[in-house]
This record gives C-alpha cells, structure tokens and sequence, in this order.
C-alpha cells in the first residue's frame, strides 16, 4: 500500500509543479489561465507532501527512497513558493480598488466578459482591465487601458466587439492593451 502513496504522491506533485509553473506562464504573457486557482494549488501540494510521508513505509528499494524523498522536498518548495505567492497578491491586491463594472455576453451568448475598474491609489495609476469568460475558473485578460473610468462596449457581432472605440476579434484571439 505504501507503494501507491508514494507514486500517487510523486505523480501528483508533478502535475501541481507543472500547473503552477503554467499559471505563471499565462500571468506574465496574458495567455488563457487554465490552471485551478492558486489556493487550489496549494491544498495539492499539501496533500502530495502527506502522501510522500506516508510512502516512506516503501522500502523496496533505493528508487522509492528517492522518490519519498523528492516529494517530500519538493511538495515542501511547492508549497512555500504558493503561500508566498499567495500572500504577495493578497497583500498588492488590497493596496488598490478592484471595482466589478459590468459584464457583458455576445448576442449569441459565446463571449461572456467581466469589466473591472482597478485604482492603485498613490502605489500606481487606474483604468479598466477586461477579462474574457471560459468555462470553470479559466479567464484570459483581453483588455487593458490606463486611466480610464468608463468602459463603453458595443458588439459588432457575434465574434467582434468594440470597447471604449478599440475592435477585438475575439475568434482570433485579439487583445488591446497587453504586449
């Protein structure tokens, strides 16, 4: 039984290093964020670093050793590097004002995007962010566009919208504001 807890665990380590690694990814270039949310992480990486302790009663081997021993490690960085990060954007997310405006869906209902006016006070500027709707948590950032405070959007049709005058073609993945 130890055997599972310590592949199980080793696997499942991977796989939240890979999503965390992808999460990064998606934030820095505004690609669609698929990975769960980062407190969804971090129970992961908890429950990989209790199942690697519990591996350690396979002891067949040197390689199983090693494996107990590398989730164990780590899973303990995972978590570390998430809670840090956790508590990076909580603390800079309360600096400013993270105002929900409207939401707004394409006439045939495909497109669904939230329209936040975010201000960061003396710490940075104001404007609008505009984040487009997928299914579950998954969101891509589509509209960027500093001081301002009114968010006007029009659609042009099912696959185009115009927000504050700038089109996006939504079907080809275009963006405003974001390099």
């Amino acid at each position: 039984m130890g055997k599972q807890y310590n592949l199980w665990s080793f696997y499942l380590i991977l796989i939240c290093l890979g999503l965390a690694a992808y999460s990064l990814y998606s934030n820095i270039n505004n690609t669609w964020l698929i990975a769960p949310p980062n407190y969804v992480l971090l129970i992961v990486s908890l429950l990989a670093f209790a199942l690697g302790i519990i591996g350690f009663k396979d002891k067949r081997n040197w390689w199983a050793k090693t494996r107990s021993w590398l989730t164990v490690i780590l899973s303990s960085l995972t978590f570390i590097g998430l809670l840090l990060a956790l508590a990076f954007t909580t603390f800079f997310s309360s600096l400013g004002v993270n105002e929900h405006l409207k939401t707004v869906s394409s006439p045939d209902g495909h497109y669904t995007i939230d329209f936040y006016r975010y201000d960061a006070g003396a710490a940075g500027s104001f404007g609008i962010r505009g984040e487009l709707n997928g299914p579950l948590w998954f969101k891509k950032r589509i509209y960027y566009q500093d001081r301002v405070e009114q968010v006007k959007v029009k659609w042009e049709s099912n696959d185009n919208v115009s927000i504050n005058n700038h089109i996006l073609k939504l079907d080809e993945g275009d963006t405003y504001g974001y390099q």
